[in-house]
């Protein structure tokens, strides 16, 4: 099929998009993509330029899938919750309005408030291979300790954090890479599973509301003490998913990626991180920068507009991309160098910008901040290690990561 061969070349495209991003930058004008289908945003100022331009450009589309579902995949999903708008998709009024409750429960008091819990999880996974002196560091910890910590976050039990970290990627692997009919049904009764349990607490809170992002969500999104309705109960539960996913996956690729690219280069970088922990802010914000987890968005013009001398109609696809903006060399120095001592390194967009940027930074950066400090202190010695593969990254736009990464120490 036409789509399966351009899912291999989008799929290559994803693995490494730097070069792609270049060439779109030093283009006259925006650079189409025949892959993406979409317009390439790729120079910083453009980005920005969208990003604070909402209303000319949609969220709708966001994150349209490259996959088209299968006739036995749509006979499963009915059996969940149905798309609604999210945070992530929605525009204008209806974006403030499902946004609110987030700013409220990702506040820095509330992140603050996180970090013992988050410390102590992450503790307890490096003790789970501490003494083995090797680890696939992707399946051990990166995967794992972001869905502990935003499974807290929601009020999920501890017991089934495994099983929606689980739904939450089979989410993405529905609507984002080539199955079979068979597999996407198999994917779509996973997705499946992970609604009925989040609208179990979503109806359990609002009977018995606690201190957790899910009771906050439920009384903003559907005030008052009565019975949650059907639609209510929908957007309920596409939001906690939406917020569970992203919670879990970028950060889980922001720590995978991080580590992958201190080790590299005979250590350098980590050596030098070693030998001055004062350095570990600046190392957060240069791996967010220099590989940033979410590549890109897609957005739709409401309206003809011009961007960057290119004129684009009403329902114009673009293809908003953060991680050429982190590496354009009109904002950045040598922006292709991972560089610990880089300056003005928050001028990165690799969390948004404007209306939509990302309101959960805080938290994302608070856990590889911690996680930097464990091995450093845990595993000071750590490096690749020389007898399994060197990471390949995943092909995906949305939690850019390697598959792997094996060391020892």
């Amino acid at each position: 099929m036409a789509w399966h061969d351009d899912q291999a070349r989008r799929d290559e495209l994803y693995r490494d998009p730097y070069p792609l991003y270049e060439r779109a930058r030093r283009a006259e004008g925006l650079l189409y993509v025949p892959e993406f289908d979409a317009w390439l945003v790729a120079r910083d100022r453009d980005v920005r330029e969208v990003l604070l331009r909402a209303g000319d450009f949609s969220s709708a589309n966001s994150l349209l899938p490259d996959v088209p579902l299968s006739e036995a995949a749509l006979g499963v999903l009915p059996r969940g919750f149905g798309p609604r708008p999210t945070v992530v998709s929605a525009d204008a009024e209806a974006h403030r309005r499902l946004r609110a409750p987030l700013n409220r429960g990702l506040s820095g008091a509330r992140v603050a408030a996180l970090m013992p819990y988050a410390r102590a999880c992450a503790g307890e996974l490096v003790d789970g291979f501490a003494a083995d002196g090797s680890a696939e560091l992707v399946e051990a910890y990166a995967r794992r300790l972001p869905g502990m910590v935003v499974g807290r976050l929601i009020g999920l039990d501890p017991a089934d954090v495994p099983a929606a970290v689980h739904g939450g990627y089979r989410a993405e692997e529905l609507l984002f890479r080539p199955l079979s009919p068979e597999g996407q049904a198999a994917a779509a009764e996973d997705v499946v599973a992970l609604q009925h349990l989040l609208d179990g607490y979503v109806r359990e809170r609002r009977v018995r509301p606690r201190e957790d992002m899910c009771s906050v969500m439920v009384a903003a999104l559907a005030p008052g003490g009565a019975e949650l309705t059907v639609e209510q109960r929908h957007e309920l539960v596409a939001n906690l998913q939406n917020l569970l996913i992203a919670g879990f996956l970028t950060t889980s690729a922001l720590i995978g990626t991080t580590l992958m690219h201190l080790l590299a280069d005979d250590r350098r970088q980590w050596r030098m991180l070693r030998d001055d922990p004062s350095l570990i802010p600046a190392a957060v914000e240069e791996a967010a920068r220099h590989d940033s987890a979410i590549q890109a968005f897609r957005r739709t013009t409401t309206r003809p507009v011009t961007l960057a001398g290119t004129e684009l109609p009403a329902g114009a696809a673009v293809m908003v991309a953060y991680g050429s903006a982190n590496r354009d060399e009109e904002r950045h120095a040598r922006p292709g160098e991972f560089d610990l001592t880089r300056s003005a390194n928050r001028r990165h967009l690799a969390f948004g910008y404007g209306p939509h940027a990302c309101p959960g930074s805080q938290l994302a950066r608070e856990q590889l901040r911690l996680t930097l400090e464990l091995f450093l202190r845990r595993m000071p010695e750590l490096r690749p290690d020389p007898g399994r593969p060197r990471p390949r990254m995943q092909p995906t736009l949305i939690h850019r990561s390697p598959r792997a990464l094996y060391v020892t120490w």
